[in-house]
């Protein structure tokens, strides 16, 4: 998806730069908009819920842009990855609220999410530590790791939920795999890449 996003977010990031606002602000209000649409799910607005869910995943993208216009930095990498996790598990803590029979989908699809992002902050340290570089996912804070399930995937799960709430745990089981299998394809890549 990068090669189609990327041009318009740049364009918009740029504006968003000249207007003073930085980057650090966009990530957080995506934060906030994110961990909203999980509030809303929970209390079964869930086409609110999607509208924000939608607005959070723009500013996720828009706050890279501005950084790019500007200055990236460290930290702004942390709070990026530290506020894609908050709205990874807000979401579906939301569909756990709303209701109790989603509870244990919800978990499982919060651990799924937890290994996921343990398997990609862990290669990022070893591609770190032996020098690796990559900008395949764009210019990055550190190395991006592949894996079937990724942002769009996400979403796109995500998007669904709040569609076909009824479903939710049929969503949630089919992404746990994913992110699953995505743990499996790091460890191989890790093995393979840092012997």
């Amino acid at each position: 998806m990068r090669p189609l996003i990327d041009p318009p977010l740049n364009a918009i990031g740029k504006g968003l730069a000249r207007s003073g606002l930085t980057a650090n602000q966009v990530t957080i209000a995506g934060a906030v908009i994110g961990i909203g649409a999980g509030v809303a799910i929970g209390y079964h607005y869930y086409l609110l819920g999607l509208v924000l869910v939608l607005l959070s995943r723009v500013l996720d993208g828009l706050d890279g842009a501005v950084a790019r216009a500007t200055k990236q930095s460290d930290f702004g990498g942390y709070l990026d990855i530290v506020s894609d996790f908050a709205f990874y598990v807000a979401v579906p803590v939301g569909f756990g609220f709303a209701a109790f029979a989603n509870l244990p989908y919800a978990m499982i699809l919060i651990a799924s999410f937890t290994l996921t992002g343990i398997s990609f902050l862990a290669y990022a340290v070893m591609a770190a530590k032996a020098g690796r570089e990559t900008d395949a996912h764009g210019k990055k804070s550190f190395f991006y790791n592949t894996g079937l399930a990724e942002g769009t995937e996400t979403i796109t799960a995500f998007v669904l939920m709040c569609l076909l709430p009824q479903y939710f745990a049929a969503i949630a089981v089919i992404y746990s795999a994913m992110c699953v299998i995505t743990v499996i394809q790091r460890t191989i890549a890790a093995k393979v890449d840092f012997p």
